[in-house]
């Protein structure tokens, strides 16, 4: 069941059986909403003008309870409180006033019963939330909760926090888009701290503008239904294995050796920075060897980079590829990067998360022996360094290459189960790591978890839902082609587990030719867009970098369907692709590394079809940049807009960006005059730069203002809403802090074919696929021609059977011939 924080009062007696006094009251309740305009109890909405709350300056009261009509005595948690009916009422004779004395967790608030008292909704519509109210303290958020027709009650979001006041005033939202399903919301101020909340004056209305009709749902095919692709007249100088939005609104493409072995024993290690408004590169010197780092922007805009290459597998693979210790951070403001303090042990494709404090986490990747390390690594944003052993926690567990690591709005960390190379971890293949208190709890439903190499995983919009969506993937150890299938799941529930969502749409090969029954894509891209969708696209059949898949689409949330039929870029995006959002709304698209070792350096840019719908909104002011958390800040426009948003900047390799969020932001509207409330959860939004944008009826979304969240030294206190405590985490593996005196903890040895390549054969940059189809052997050569590997050499024991004629070199003439 969902986890509902609610103690509500319930009138006693079944429908229909009230007692006479009762029958009276409610008659005096209909009479006096009709007095001020009002529908009868349980009547549908009139028009977008009427107030859709029932009793709501809160004047009538319910005989047995002698507490306001309609209303509800709500909350949850370890505290002591009281609810008082008080005449110090903002208008008429009557408001209700919450007093906490004592807190340990939990709320409690005022808000209208969950039956027919609550005020019935319309999907894909919005409406203005308000009351008045009175606060001795800061600790008031205003909460909402909806009905799901299925699901029932369900806890929604927090809507924004408010600032005390002495004095009696108005607080007005108004909601994200009424999710399908949803049939009626409740909502109110939820008082969190040690203080008092009186509240009065409940409004509600229909804000829904209603759009032009949508040529795309009757079989439109123009931009403005498929968006459109661009290749841009300059490649790029570097082999960009790495995209890292920066505030600045360039993009710094890091290559290091870029996969080239060549490259790697001359030391030419290389980064660029590209400027999406005049199309230029800029070369920045490049210390060592950033290919397959780690990358997450810090606070103040500069950019942490884990690790990275330190050298490469032998050809036989008897010696696997090694991390780097080393740690640099590239610095915008002087287009430069900089040393820091060394790690704690090396790492080849680590995540990189940044917690609510600013702080930075690493996990997993391969160490310079080679091995799956398995130590943490905590940067100190405030000390600018990484934390020696003692003080960075550890669990001593192994968490894969790149693994999806996203910070929940409880500070834990959920391991989504998308990853690199090889299949998926023991057990569920998912999970949740508590790093403070060292424990993993197992999360269930993910389908297939040992095929979701280069899936990609995100916090879907807006970050306040808590949902998470992975995508695609595939193994060939396992399966020959990569699957289609998609996972959902809402980290809010009590007992979170994925369920499964709908299937990625299929697109086609360079052939021309269809993909056809389960095929799907592995190196898959997703985007946030500012419309609150997700752009998927790029992506291949096989986790041996060929058979490009050719196809895009759009994720909605909101219906949890995928638009198919998108514009397809036409440059192939297959191992080491990546996309971006930029800050004007378009998507750049760059990378491709097929198994013959070449790497495609076209540039690609996406205008999605909000684009070409009419004119754009505009930001035309904003009060200030710099934005504390908890507060409501201030924005004009020139015309009127139904939503805002945050979205943190792109840092994405790999099909892996687990800071990837979109923050909704409950706007309060005065003609172009628009206030927006920030969360005064660091978790729901890391501090840091974020692109500020505003979206119209039509969704079309204005060109993004860059904010940065959070000062210098500010960690805001968060309000919380409790979430999957029925996980079992297990206990905390011994000695979580530091390892005995002389004791060491070994890394994970690495099985041969962890990365799904034989490096017997060939060159260090080609990957013959560990496993093949199911080919007979004869046909083995024939298949690795037909996809351009040509002539291989053999370093060592030729597992395969591929040198027929044994002169050392695979899928010869002669091996050819003889098979």
């Amino acid at each position: 069941m969902p986890y509902r924080p609610r103690t509500p009062y319930r009138p006693p007696g079944p429908a229909g059986a009230r007692p006479a006094r009762t029958r009276l009251l409610l008659t005096a309740l209909l009479l006096f909403t009709a007095a001020v305009g009002l529908g009868p109890l349980g009547a549908q909405r009139a028009t977008a003008a009427s107030n859709l709350v029932q009793n709501p300056g809160l004047e009538v009261l319910d005989g047995p309870s002698r507490f306001p009509q309609c209303f509800e005595k709500s909350g949850w948690g370890d505290n002591d409180f009281s609810f008082a009916v008080t005449d110090d009422a903002h208008s008429g004779s009557r408001a209700v006033r919450i007093q906490l004395t004592r807190r340990a967790d939990g709320d409690r608030k005022t808000m209208m019963l969950e039956n027919s008292c609550a005020p019935q909704v319309t999907p894909d519509h919005q409406y203005d939330l308000s009351f008045w109210y009175k606060s001795s303290t800061p600790d008031v958020a205003f909460t909402l909760f909806r009905h799901d027709t299925t699901q029932g009650w369900v806890y929604w979001t927090d809507l924004k926090t408010l600032p005390p006041s002495a004095g009696w005033t108005r607080t007005e939202v108004r909601t994200p888009v009424i999710p399908p399903h949803t049939d009626q919301i409740t909502w109110g101020g939820a008082l969190y701290g040690v203080g008092t909340l009186t509240t009065d004056d409940y409004a509600m209305t229909d804000a829904t503008v209603p759009a032009d009709p949508d040529p795309c749902t009757t079989g439109g095919t123009g931009p403005e239904c498929r968006g459109r692709w661009t290749v841009q007249p300059v490649d790029s100088p570097v082999r960009a294995v790495h995209s890292v939005l920066l505030h600045t609104g360039k993009v710094l493409l890091i290559a290091g050796s870029g996969n080239d072995r060549a490259a790697f024993a001359a030391g030419t290690f290389k980064t660029t920075l590209f400027d999406p408004a005049t199309g230029g590169y800029t070369d920045i010197p490049t210390p060592t060897d950033f290919f397959c780092a780690g990358h997450v922007q810090l606070p103040d805009g500069r950019v942490l980079v884990v690790g990275g290459n330190k050298d490469y597998a032998s050809p036989d693979g008897s010696v696997g590829y090694r991390g780097l210790r080393t740690s640099y951070v590239f610095d915008p403001a002087q287009n430069k990067y900089i040393k820091v303090n060394d790690m704690l042990a090396g790492h080849w494709y680590p995540s990189a998360t940044e917690m609510g404090n600013g702080d930075v986490l690493a996990l997993g990747g391969l160490g310079e022996d080679s091995a799956g390390t398995v130590v943490n690594e905590h940067f100190s944003y405030a000390q600018n360094k990484w934390l020696p052993m003692g003080e960075a926690r550890q669990a001593w567990s192994f968490w894969g290459l790149y693994p999806s690591m996203i910070l929940l709005q409880d500070g834990r960390l959920f391991y989504t189960g998308s990853h690199v190379f090889g299949p998926g971890l023991p057990g569920t293949g998912a999970s949740v790591y508590d790093y403070g208190a060292g424990t993993i709890a197992e999360v269930p439903g993910l389908r297939r978890k040992d095929e979701r190499d280069e899936s990609m995983s995100v916090l879907l919009p807006p970050a306040q839902d808590q949902k998470v969506l992975t995508m695609g993937g595939g193994n060939h150890t396992v399966a020959p082609d990569a699957l289609r299938l998609t996972d959902l799941i809402d980290m809010k529930a009590a007992a979170p587990q994925y369920v499964p969502g709908p299937d990625l749409p299929q697109g086609h090969y360079a052939d021309g030719s269809p993909q056809t029954g389960a095929q799907g894509k592995v190196y898959v891209s997703a985007v946030i867009l500012p419309d609150g969708k997700v752009l998927e696209t790029g992506g291949a059949l096989h986790t041996y970098r060929e058979d490009p898949v050719f196809e895009a689409s759009l994720y909605d949330p909101s219906t949890n369907t995928f638009q198919s039929g998108l514009a397809t870029d036409p440059v192939p995006r297959t191992y080491h692709s990546s996309s971006t959002l930029l800050p004007d709304g378009r998507v750049l698209s760059i990378g491709n590394n097929p198994g013959d070792g070449s790497f495609d350096q076209r540039v690609s840019i996406y205008q999605p079809p909000y684009l070409f719908k009419g004119d754009r909104p505009q930001i035309t002011s904003l009060a200030s940049t710099r934005w504390t958390y908890g507060t409501s800040q201030r924005i004009t426009v020139d015309k009127p807009v139904v939503k805002a948003s945050l979205i943190r900047p792109a840092a994405v390799t790999h099909s892996s960006d687990p800071n990837q969020r979109y923050l909704d932001l409950p706007m309060t509207v005065d003609g172009n005059t628009v206030d927006l409330s920030l969360t005064s959860n660091p978790n729901l939004a890391p501090p840091g730069w974020y692109m500020l944008s505003v979206v119209d009826a039509n969704g079309v979304p204005s060109v993004s203002k860059w904010v940065r969240i959070g000062s210098e030294g500010q960690v805001a206190a968060a309000r919380v809403q409790s979430f999957a405590d029925e996980l079992k985490a297990s206990e905390p593996a011994t000695g979580t802090s530091a390892p005995r005196p002389g004791h060491r903890h070994h890394g994970v040895r690495m099985a041969q074919g962890f990365d799904g390549c034989d490096h017997t054969y060939g060159r260090i940059n080609q990957c013959v696929p560990w496993t093949f189809p199911k080919l007979s052997q004869a046909d083995r050569c024939t298949w690795l021609l037909s996809r351009g590997y040509g002539r291989l050499r053999v370093h060592g024991r030729d597992r395969h059977h591929l040198d027929l004629n044994k002169d050392g070199i695979a899928c010869g003439k002669g091996d050819v011939r003889r098979s």
